[in-house]
């Protein structure tokens, strides 16, 4: 059991230009660290002038290094979606726990030694592009489908309910240590103990929640919506960086793209403020989705703010085994992976390597989804 989430014990670079328009992403020491196959300019451009408009858009534009906005598509339900090329880039973690520990002085040294599910890390390439929810699903989203399907959630149909935030809930009373009251049937994606509107991410929803949205919007659009892999959520989750966080490597670069642990979360859960941010982003729980910087590729919360379900099972030892191309996850399993970190997080948690997993069945108030839709 991960056992990681706060209290929960639930279950320099260089940039290259190939033929064949690739961009691949090299470390420091000249390793190839990322490629990504772009769409070919028209033959009647000049290679010089193809190639400046190339670095342009790798760059972000060239009005002062600024990122353009992505293109992006909206869906029935006012989901947006962004397209994430086909490429390569290198998946999970080999540091080790020394350069760890120099960075997270004040994690026990023991949590450094059970990540060894995030290793080797290996080459992987997703053979086709695909559009990313731009931004995790959000309350309102679900209400409307839950509206226009009929489709009742976990919680709710089974009558446990699931958790929430109760300031006068002590997280010593719960045989588990749980940082949050449940499950109780008041709790849900309704209300998971705290004030949302519709545009937070909606959480205290199940796999089978997030799989039955995927299977309704790919039967009343006709275009095949799904949950990521768990190799597609790392790949666009890094957006061909290298580094702990798509922002950098120091766990304060997380401020401004991530709504994770920090001061104004601290304040309700004194007893870990050693783990919180410096810094205040203002928002004690969950924030309305885009709240915070975008990554490379115009994806909005890949750290933080709520974790993301993707289709895979997990297995510890998945990665040494794991094929090149477009890789599924175990067969089989007991648990699935879920990704990215919460509102709830410490920053070491919300590395872009981290896995976290529970029981499909799980409906937790950290726990959302973003989904993907299919190119034609």
């Amino acid at each position: 059991m991960k056992g990681v989430e706060i209290g929960e014990k639930v279950t320099g670079q260089d940039l290259t230009l190939k033929q064949g328009f690739r961009q691949a992403r090299t470390s420091p020491g000249g390793r190839i660290i990322g490629l990504m196959h772009l769409p070919a300019f028209p033959s009647l451009a000049p290679p010089a002038v193809a190639g400046l408009l190339l670095c342009c858009a790798l760059l972000g534009g060239c009005a002062g290094g600024r990122m353009a906005p992505p293109e992006r598509s909206t869906n029935s339900l006012g989901m947006h979606f962004v397209t994430i090329p086909a490429g390569e880039f290198m998946m999970g973690s080999d540091e080790r726990p020394d350069a760890l520990a120099q960075a997270y002085p004040q994690y026990p040294r023991e949590r450094f030694l059970l990540l060894a599910d995030e290793a080797p890390v290996h080459r992987v390439r997703i053979t086709r592009a695909f559009q990313m929810g731009q931004h995790e699903v959000t309350v309102g989203q679900f209400r409307r489908f839950l509206l226009a399907s009929g489709y009742v959630p976990d919680a709710e149909r089974d009558g446990t309910g699931g958790y929430g935030y109760n300031p006068s809930y002590d997280p010593a009373s719960s045989a588990r240590g749980d940082a949050f009251e449940g499950r109780q049937r008041r709790y849900s994606w309704r209300n998971p103990g705290f004030t949302q509107s519709e545009e937070h991410p909606v959480v205290n929803v199940t796999w089978h929640d997030a799989q039955a949205l995927a299977a309704w919007l790919s039967q009343t659009e006709g275009r095949r919506y799904r949950l990521p892999t768990e190799a597609e959520w790392e790949y666009a989750c890094r957006a061909g960086s290298r580094t702990r966080y798509h922002s950098g490597d120091a766990p304060e670069s997380l401020a401004q793209v991530a709504n994770v642990f920090d001061q104004d979360s601290a304040r309700l859960w004194p007893q870990w403020r050693a783990f919180a941010l410096p810094q205040h982003d203002g928002f004690s729980f969950t924030a309305p989705v885009g709240s915070f910087a975008p990554n490379a590729w115009g994806l909005h919360d890949m750290h933080g703010n709520a974790w993301e379900w993707v289709s895979d099972w997990h297995g510890d030892d998945y990665y040494a085994h794991s094929p090149v191309d477009d890789p599924q996850g175990p067969a089989e399993g007991g648990v699935k992976v879920r990704r990215g970190g919460s509102w709830h997080t410490w920053s070491f948690y919300a590395r872009a390597s981290y896995r976290n997993w529970n029981d499909p069945d799980t409906r937790y108030t950290l726990v959302g989804m973003r989904l993907v839709r299919e190119l034609p």
